[in-house]
Parts: structure tokens; sequence; C-alpha cells
């Protein structure tokens, strides 16, 4: 794996690689079918610490904070031993305290953000998951159950498997559904998230999540037991776009969802609405799709936008995302130019960043994050998404999809800055983001 990030950072070219299984294959699909993409954003500590947390913080950076994703390079292998230790703390539960049980959490999910440890726990997985799940089902405190819960994802995406997702489906289902800490709801529906898309989920599978998800988000919390929580209906606005990430026609659930993310537009709390501008920005590039041979040359109609600029010709649109589009346009610029004092001034920042991404989308869906008009004076083309990400200051990343976007944001509330270490050497984290990394000069 340490080849091929060579390979791309001295090329500069896309690394290409074949699906080594189910979960690899669905982490790359959508850089194969549906053009999707997306713009900026999250609530968090910018304190690099909290970055690292495993505790009950699933929130992200914004992306200007996330430019620089290092972690402090541990060069001796003291490590493994500490994992081994706090492995064997966890499954051993014995005359463990609530306390000891939350230090080794913290301490085991630290170093499997911090560090890939695929061989170290390859052999420990049959063990390792009874005994979270026991901690999920029987936790003495909200933070054991929701360090277990996020131990189950950062374990899942470091160790695969084609049938964990069989064996945890039910208990992550009942903790989102039954806890009666919204923290822990929240946490469940990320967990299982993630859980979908590297655990051995099929694409049904897939589906049926996402629409008891819309069906949290319609409710606003209500049909788990969590009424008007931002924590969870976030959650399940992210989830939801995480996993429509990997499914290539979304065309069926497009209404229902439309409807439930464009009412949650009004929401109070800020980190609800930019979850659901990120789907809506998300819906509108799955819904053009790249030309064929079928589809004949592009029409003048497709040339040109509304508004008299060029179209991508290369991209058709094959269905109408949202009927009431002037409505929603109107939406999201009073959301781009949010000035009332009741909204705090990082917030009307974060919207105005987020919801000019995602309007400038909306009227170009194949158009990314961060677009820009602005020509290069050399080639005469435009710049296009300027939203880049650096890999350890030797090369970067280009975020020009929403697609992307949404996936690196998964990521990150899973693996905190331990992304780029995850990133560099972990093979299904990789193909989740198959994009071309080039080389600073």
């Amino acid at each position: 794996m340490h080849d091929l990030r060579r390979q791309a950072l001295e090329s500069g070219k896309t690394v290409s690689k074949k699906a080594q299984s189910r979960m690899s294959s669905r982490a790359s699909s959508a850089a194969n079918s549906r053009v999707q993409s997306r713009n900026v954003s999250r609530h968090a500590s910018d304190d690099e610490d909290a970055d690292m947390s495993d505790s009950t913080n699933w929130s992200v950076n914004s992306i200007d904070d996330m430019l620089s994703l290092d972690v402090p390079e541990d060069a001796t292998e003291v490590w493994r031993q500490d994992l081994a230790d706090r492995m064997e703390e966890i499954i051993d539960r014995k005359r463990s305290s609530v306390q000891g049980r939350e230090t080794s959490l913290s301490q085991y999910n630290y170093i499997l953000m911090s560090h890939y440890a695929y061989d170290e726990i390859h052999s420990k997985t049959s063990e390792l998951f009874p005994a979270l799940l026991k901690s999920v089902k029987a936790g003495s405190s909200e933070k054991e159950i929701c360090l277990a819960l996020r131990a189950i994802a950062i374990s899942i995406i470091t160790n695969p498997s084609e049938t964990v997702y069989d064996a945890i489906f039910q208990t992550l289902k009942n903790t989102y559904t039954d806890s009666e800490f919204h923290a822990v709801k929240a946490t469940a529906i990320h967990s299982l998230s993630a859980a979908a898309i590297y655990g051995g989920a099929s694409d049904d599978e897939i589906l049926d999540i996402m629409d008891e998800l819309l069906e949290i988000i319609e409710s606003d919390g209500n049909s788990v037991e969590a009424a008007d929580s931002g924590e969870v209906v976030t959650a399940a606005c992210e989830a939801w776009g995480f996993l429509a990430t990997s499914i290539d026609d979304v065309e069926e659930k497009n209404e229902a969802a439309m409807d439930a993310f464009v009412e949650q537009l009004e929401s109070s709390e800020t980190s609800v609405q930019i979850a659901a501008g990120e789907n809506i920005a998300l819906l509108y590039e799955k819904s053009f799709t790249p030309r064929e041979t079928e589809d004949g040359p592009a029409s003048p109609s497709e040339a040109e936008g509304d508004d008299g600029c060029e179209l991508d010709s290369r991209f058709v649109k094959r269905y109408e995302v949202y009927r009431q589009k002037s409505q929603l346009v109107h939406t999201l610029s009073q959301l781009a130019n949010e000035s009332s004092r009741r909204v705090a001034k990082k917030d009307r920042k974060t919207l105005h960043i987020n919801f000019t991404d995602i309007l400038n989308t909306l009227e170009h869906p194949p158009r990314g994050p961060r677009y820009s008009m602005a020509r290069d004076k050399d080639t005469g083309r435009e710049f296009g998404s300027r939203l880049v990400i650096r890999i350890h200051k030797t090369g970067s990343m280009k975020i020009d999809k929403w697609w992307k976007l949404h996936r690196l944001q998964a990521l990150r509330r899973f693996l905190g800055g331990g992304f780029v270490v995850h990133y560099e050497a972990n093979e299904v984290v990789f193909d989740s983001l198959p994009i071309m990394i080039t080389a600073d000069k």
C-alpha cells in the first residue's frame, strides 16, 4: 500500500486498484458511477488532542481546519504492546470497573485511530466484538457505551468483514432506538453506517437503513424517542448521505428524501441545516451522469444554463430532483446570506460558506464544492473546485465532488486526525476515496 501511495505522489496520476472485496468495491463504486460532491464544514474543537479524541465527540472540524491532518508519529513499537494489553482488558471484563472499562476503551480507540493495526487485531476480533457488544448492551455509563460503539466502528474499518454486519446490526439498531441518551443514539447511528459499508451489508440492507434514517429525519427524532434532538437528526442526515454514496441509483428514494431535507433547512440547529443541505447537493449531483453514446450530442439547452453560463455537456440530467426548485433556490439563497443576530457569528460564516456551495451545485450540478469560475491565465480553463486536502505535507488531494466530501467527512468522524495514517496504509479507506494525489512542487 505504501508503494501505491509513493507511485501516486511521484507520478501525480490516479492510483487504480482492483477491489479485493465487496467492501472495497462498494467503497470505490461512486467514483465510477454517479457524479457526486460537496463543500465544507463541521463543528468541533480546534484543539489537536480533541481531533484525535476517541470519546463521544463525532463532529468534524471545518474543512479549513482539516487541511493539515498530521498526527504525532510514534517511532517506537510500544503502541503494539499497549494495544495488546488494552484488548485483553476489554475482552476480560471480570472484576473491571466502569472507569477501568472507559479507560481501556478510550486508549484502544486512540491507538486504533492513530495506527493501522490490522495484523494486531485480526486474530482477536472473534473475542473483541462480543465484548464490545456487551459494553453497548450492559454499559454502566453513557461514556462507556459511546466508546464501545466507536470502538466497533473503528475496528470494522481496520478489519473489514463480510459477515460482521449481520452479527451486530440488531444491537446497534436497538441502541439508537431505545437508549435514553441522545449522544448514544447519535453514535450508534454513525457506527451502524460504518458497519454497513465495511461490514458486509448488501445494497438492499443499506437502502433499508436509509429508509429508517429518513424516518428519524422526517419525525425530528420522534421515531427514536429523541424529539427535536439536533444531535440525533444531524447524525441521521450525515449517515444517510454517507450510505447514499455507495448506491449507484437513488432516483426511487429521491422524492421522499428531498422533501425531508428541504424541511430540515428550516431547523434551528445549524448542524442539521448543513447536513440536510449537503445531502441536497449530493442528490442533485447524483441526478447527472456521464454522457453516453446513445445520449447523442448536447442540445443547446444542455450546453447553457438559465443564467447564461456554459454547462458541462459531458454530463446528462437523468431526472428532476425537486419540482419546486425556485422556492428551494430562494431558501438556499437566504441561508447563504444569513445575517440574523440570533445566529452566532461563527455559525453565520459556516452557513454562508456551505450554502453558497450548495446553491452553486443546485444551479450547476456537475460542479463540486468550493467551485471557482475564475480562469487560469495560462490554460483559459476554470479553476473548478479549490477544496484541497494536504497529505503529510508531501502531496494533496482535490475534493471536487460531493460524494468525496461525504466520505471524507464520515472517515474523519470515525478516524479523527488518524485519517491520513489510514489513507496511506488501510486499503478500504484508500478505496473509499480513490482519487488523484498530486505531489507538491
